[in-house]
C-alpha cells in the first residue's frame, strides 16, 4: 500500500479420538471427520453446517531466538490431535489494523478453510496474503466462508513476519530482509505437502492477495523460491509496475534504502557496533524493538536470494513465473488515505495543503495537475487531491502492470468500482463519499465483522465477484455461468448502483493515464 504512516494511523481511529488419516499424501478425509493428519502432525478442527476449519496451524517453527532474522525451519513435529479450533498468535506489531498489539514471535500459523461436503475430487486451493503495509495484519482475521461455500474452493489463510522481525536488513544479518517473503515460501511449501489431506488439489494453488499482501503476490511472482508453488495469481491493489519511493512504501525497497534504514534502526536501538550488532538486536525485547521501529516503514528489499529483481522490470522483460494473473484496483483508493489524514490532523484538508503536496509531488507539473482536477477552493480539496493521487500512483501503475504482463500471461484487469461500498462499522462516514475507496472490495470476498452489512445490491455483487475470482482459480479463466464476459483486452468494472452494472469501462480514460504519461 501507498502511505504506510496513513494508512496504519487510519486503522488505528477505525478500529486423537477420531482420526482415520493415514499420511497427509494418502488423501482427504471425511466430510465430518474433524481431525486431519498434516506432515506434523493429526490437527483437530471444527465443522459447521458448511465448513471444515482449522486455526492456528503452525507452518514453521517460532523465529524466536537464534532464528529471529533467520529462514523458517520447520515446525516442530507432534503425536496427539492439536486443536486447531483456535487462532493462532499474531505475529509482532502494535495493532492498528486489527486492534490487538502482539508482542509474541511464536507466529507462523495458517487457517483452512474447506466445503464440509466431500467433493468427488480435489478442490482448487486458495492461498491468501493480507495486507498491512508489511507492518500490520494478520490472516485470521478474513472468514474465506464467502470463496469456500459459493465457489467450491479451500482457502488457507496466512500469518507472516512483519516490519523490523521480517524485513530488516542489516550488514550482520546478512542485508536479507525478506524473512517475512520466506515465511510466505514455507506456506506455500506447507500447501504442496498437505493440500490433498484436506481435500485439495497442490497442482492448482491460486496466490491471492491485497496492498501489502498483493505486493507479496507480485514479489512472489519474480521469487525464484516461490517458483512452481502457485499455478494462479490474483492481486488486489496492488500494481506491480510501481517502483519504490517514500510515497510508496509497499513496493520492494532498494537495497541501499533498506541497509541504511536497518543500520539507523539498529543505532537506535543500542547496537550500533556492526560486529555484535546480530547478537545485540537478537536479545532485544519485542516490545522495544517495536518502539524503536515505530514510524518506519518496510517491505521486502531487493537484491537478495528471494528477490533478486525488482517486479516491475521482471515483468516488463518476462523474467517472472508466467502464470495467468487477475489483477486491479479500486476506483477510489486514495479516498481512505486523505481521509486517514484528516482524522489525524482533526480537520478537512484544505486548498493551500493540497496545492502543497501537488507542487511537493510534481514540482515541474503543479499548476498543470491543479488545472486537470480543476479544484481551487477548501470545498473539494479533499477530493480533488484523492483523484489526482489515485489516477497518478494507482491507476496508471495498473495499466502499465496490464500492459506488462499480457505480453507474457493471460491477464484479466478489473477495477471495483461500486459509487457506495460498505463502511466500517461503528464509524461515522466522511463528509465527502468514500466511493470504492482502499480496502473496499474486502467484504465483498471474505466475511468481515468490521464491515457493516452488505445490502442487497452489494451481495448481488459479491456474488458475481466470488464467482469470477474463484472460476479463475480452478480454470485461469473467471468467464462462465453467465456472468458478463470479461475480456482480457479490457478493463472491467465490477460496480452496483449505476447503469449498465459489471461491464468494460474506458479505464484510461477515466484515469487519465495520457495526462500521466505525458508527465511521466
Amino acid at each position: 500500500m501507498t502511505g504506510r504512516t496513513r494508512h496504519s494511523k487510519t486503522f488505528a481511529v477505525l478500529l486423537a479420538a477420531g482420526l482415520t488419516a493415514g499420511l497427509a499424501a494418502c488423501g482427504p478425509q471425511q466430510p465430518d471427520d474433524p481431525v486431519v493428519l498434516t506432515d506434523s502432525g493429526p490437527v483437530r478442527g471444527a465443522v459447521t453446517e458448511q465448513t471444515r476449519s482449522f486455526s492456528g496451524i503452525p507452518y514453521a517453527a517460532p523465529p524466536t531466538g537464534s532464528r529471529r532474522w533467520a529462514p523458517p525451519q520447520p515446525a516442530q513435529p507432534w503425536n496427539t490431535p492439536r486443536d486447531a479450533t483456535r487462532k493462532g498468535n499474531s505475529c509482532p506489531q502494535v495493532g492498528v489494523e486489527i486492534g490487538e498489539p502482539s508482542t509474541t514471535e511464536d507466529c507462523l500459523y495458517l487457517n483452512v478453510t474447506a466445503p464440509r461436503q466431500a467433493a468427488d475430487r480435489p478442490l482448487p486451493v486458495m492461498v491468501y496474503l493480507h495486507g498491512g503495509s508489511f507492518v500490520d495484519g494478520v490472516g485470521h482475521r478474513y472468514d474465506p466462508t464467502p470463496l469456500v461455500t459459493r465457489g467450491d474452493v479451500i482457502v488457507v489463510t496466512v500469518n507472516y513476519r512483519l516490519g523490523v522481525f521480517g524485513f530488516l536488513s542489516h550488514p550482520a544479518l546478512g542485508a536479507t530482509g525478506d524473512y517475512g517473503l520466506q515465511d510466505q515460501q514455507a506456506a506455500l511449501r506447507w500447501v504442496q505437502r498437505n493440500a490433498r489431506a484436506f481435500g485439495g488439489d497442490p497442482g492448482n494453488v491460486t496466490l491471492f492477495g491485497e496492498s501489502g499482501g498483493g505486493f507479496s503476490v507480485c514479489d512472489n511472482l519474480v521469487s525464484p523460491g516461490s517458483a512452481g508453488l502457485f499455478h494462479r495469481a490474483i492481486i488486489q491493489s496492488a500494481p506491480c509496475a510501481v517502483q519504490w519511493s517514500p510515497e510508496t512504501t509497499s513496493a520492494p525497497r532498494p537495497r541501499a534504502i533498506a541497509t541504511q534504514q536497518g543500520v539507523g534502526l539498529a543505532a537506535r536501538a543500542g547496537c550500533a557496533d556492526e560486529a555484535t550488532a546480530a547478537d545485540c538486536l537478537r536479545r532485544k525485547p519485542v516490545p522495544e524493538l517495536l518502539e524503536v521501529a515505530e514510524g518506519d516503514n518496510f517491505s521486502p528489499a531487493l537484491g537478495g536470494t528471494a528477490l533478486p529483481l525488482d517486479p516491475a522490470t521482471a515483468l516488463e522483460s518476462g523474467r517472472f513465473e508466467r502464470v495467468p494473473v487477475l489483477h486491479g484496483i479500486n476506483r477510489d483508493e486514495e479516498r481512505f488515505m486523505t481521509m486517514g489524514a484528516e482524522l489525524m490532523n482533526g480537520r478537512p484538508l484544505s486548498f493551500e495543503q493540497y496545492r502543497a503536496e501537488v507542487a511537493q509531488l510534481f514540482p515541474a507539473h503543479a499548476d498543470a495537475v491543479i488545472g486537470e482536477y480543476g479544484c481551487y477552493d477548501d470545498s473539494c480539496a479533499s477530493l480533488a487531491r484523492s483523484a489526482a493521487i489515485t489516477d497518478h500512483r494507482w491507476a496508471k501503475a495498473s495499466l502499465d502492470t496490464a500492459t506488462a504482463l499480457a505480453r507474457w500471461t493471460p491477464t484479466y484487469s478489473y477495477e471495483f468500482a461500486p459509487q457506495e461500498a460498505p463502511w466500517h462499522a461503528g464509524v461515522p462516514r466522511p463528509p465527502y463519499p468514500m466511493g470504492a475507496y482502499h480496502t473496499a472490495e474486502l467484504p465483498y470476498l471474505f466475511n468481515a465483522d468490521w464491515a457493516e452489512p452488505l445490502d442487497q445490491a452489494q451481495r448481488e455483487l459479491a456474488v458475481q465477484m466470488i464467482g469470477y475470482w474463484t472460476r479463475f482459480a480452478a480454470t485461469g479463466d473467471p468467464n462462465g455461468d453467465g456472468a458478463a464476459r470479461w475480456d482480457r483486452h479490457a478493463v472491467l468494472a465490477l460496480e452496483s448502483g449505476r447503469p449498465g452494472g459489471i461491464a468494460a469501462r474506458d479505464f484510461a480514460a477515466e484515469h487519465r493515464y495520457e495526462f500521466w504519461t505525458a508527465i511521466g
